[in-house]
């Protein structure tokens, strides 16, 4: 179940990102901006963007794997985690991944029917497509839940479930015909989660890995569409996602996100539960190496919160926990069909802040469901005063169509926006970080800030730390002083590299290392010039010993 359906994002959400997974969307409204993940970099099986000269098929040959391709992602990270291996199996077929859209031969364009505009935007790039005579194919849950749209009626289209088959259906739409591949896998009398995780991938960053645990959910809630086209819960076995792991740290990742449509139902439908699988996941975890688990609905995650207590508390597990509540009122969760209450949830996020000490809980509202009266809205109001979430993403109610809210009369817009403003502002009330200055914190740093200008890291709370650019610190753990904060970050002083990588990621032109700790490489360089000294000035200090007492 596909959470934060809603027109917009008013405090936390950029549509407009290829790689976000909705509780990676960290809100900015200030200056340093918040980081987005790298486009380039290491890549699974020795697969590499090639941003060289194209083979260009002439006349009426065609030669697959001669053409330049643009993959454009929207929405969360398990749609990222479809576009990396569709991008590695087109790369394995030596097709050209191409960031230049106009350079590329093929628009691959990898949709997200969770909010309104995601689809717009979707929409207008098929649009914009068609005007530049590009060959268009088509991704992701729209085309999966929506097959007879007009935009996408003669376009090439490839499922969810079927994007292993992304080399035919490119192939098919460059010989100028219209393929599209749906449907579902199965195997050993089961629907299957997925195609293997197996596959070759090119990722958005060479540092992160996102392996889907599952596919689909359990619940019907009646604002959602996503169901639509994910379908009901399937999970992968446990081994498979450990071997995917492995793989990963092997190819120098430091960060895994397992990600899917609800991770707290994952395995109920092969018999194994969500802590199973973390506490095997955790025994293969490299040193300096961190996992991010992915958002949990309420209803499945109470079954397990003692055990999911001891492993956010694990040193390798960000003891960060995103649970989407959409309302505080027990009336529009009904209605909603959310499946659990106020005091269910609050359970889970009181345990959770009383067992594991700083944790970072996440959660989603979305304002004017087509139920929500004043009354319901305050209750929104108080819990969301009461808890001062630090990642908090308001959404605005906006129908998706098929979906039993669109057929609901909808509240008029002008007061949908005044509660998605009086939310907002309550957000933005209360700095989390203000008290943080002068702390020490360790962070692993992954990432470079959305505006260039600084590295960013997360602590184990997964709480953002901008730092300066500096080459030998991108994949490594760093002790930090924290300097000041914004709302949504903290800026950190490096003190100390506690992990050093054997090979560095980072392009040539990246500052040096030779800032960091320098008050300690002062200090070295003292008591060398000491040793020096006293070594060169010892016949001198023996004659004189000599002299007084013998």
């Amino acid at each position: 179940m596909a959470d934060g359906d809603g027109e917009n994002c008013s405090s936390n959400c950029r549509e407009e990102e290829a790689f976000p997974d909705i509780e990676d969307l960290i809100p900015s409204s200030e200056e340093p901006r918040e980081s987005s993940r790298a486009t380039r970099g290491v890549l699974p099986r020795a697969l590499r963007r090639n941003n060289g000269p194209n083979l260009v098929a002439e006349g009426d040959s065609f030669i697959p794997g001669s053409q330049s391709i643009y993959i454009k992602t929207w929405g969360c990270s398990h749609n990222t985690s479809d576009g990396e291996y569709m991008a590695g199996l087109l790369a394995a077929e030596g097709y050209t991944i191409t960031d230049s859209p106009l350079d590329a031969h093929v628009w691959l364009l990898n949709s997200c029917t969770v909010k309104g505009p995601s689809e717009d935007g979707f929409k207008s790039a098929i649009k914009k497509g068609k005007e530049l005579n590009k060959t268009l194919v088509v991704a992701g849950c729209v085309p999966q839940g929506q097959k007879d749209l007009d935009e996408i009626k003669d376009i090439s289209a490839v499922g969810v479930k079927q994007i292993d088959r992304i080399v035919e259906v490119v192939e098919g739409a460059l010989k100028g015909g219209t393929v599209r591949l749906f449907g579902t896998k199965r195997g050993s009398g089961r629907q299957l989660a997925g195609p293997s995780l197996e596959l070759p991938k090119i990722r958005k960053n060479p540092l992160v890995e996102i392996i889907p645990i599952n596919s689909g959910c359990l619940n019907h809630c009646t604002y959602c569409k996503t169901k639509h086209s994910r379908g009901n819960l399937a999970s992968y076995y446990p081994q498979e996602i450990i071997s995917r792991a492995t793989q990963a740290f092997e190819e120098g990742v430091v960060e895994i996100w397992l990600t899917s449509e609800d991770t707290g139902a994952y395995g109920r439908d092969i018999g194994v539960t969500l802590p199973e699988l973390l506490w095997q996941l955790v025994e293969v975890m490299p040193e300096g190496s961190m996992l991010r688990i992915g958002m949990t609905n309420p209803p499945y995650i109470m079954e397990h919160l003692e055990e999911m207590a001891k492993i956010l508390s694990h040193p390798r597990v960000y003891s960060f926990l995103h649970v989407p509540v959409q309302s505080g009122s027990d009336a529009v969760l009904g209605e909603m069909k959310r499946e659990y209450t106020i005091k269910q949830f609050r359970k889970v996020v009181d345990y959770l802040k009383e067992q594991v000490p700083g944790v970072t809980i996440a959660t989603d509202v979305i304002c004017g469901f087509p139920t929500e009266t004043e009354e319901d809205f305050s209750e929104t109001l108080s819990l969301v005063n009461e808890y001062k979430f630090p990642s908090l993403f308001i959404n605005q109610f906006y129908p998706r169509p098929g979906t039993p809210a669109a057929k609901m009369k909808r509240i008029p817009t002008n007061e949908v926006k005044n509660r998605s403003r009086k939310l907002t502002e309550l957000f933005h009330s209360y700095t989390p970080y203000s008290k943080r200055v002068g702390g020490i914190e360790t962070i692993l740093v992954t990432e470079m800030s959305h505006d260039k200008r600084y590295y960013v890291g997360h602590t184990k709370y997964y709480e953002q730390v901008l730092v300066p650019q500096y080459k030998e610190l991108m994949g490594k753990m760093a002790l930090v002083k924290i300097v000041s904060t914004g709302k949504h970050f903290m800026m950190g002083e490096i003190i100390d590299v506690l992990r050093l990588p054997s090979d560095s990621v980072i392009n040539d032109g990246d500052k040096s290392f030779g800032k960091i700790s320098t008050s300690n490489k002062m200090l070295g360089l003292i008591l060398i010039v000491m040793i020096v000294l006293v070594l060169y000035r010892l016949p001198h200090i023996i004659a004189v010993f000599h002299k007084l007492y013998i």
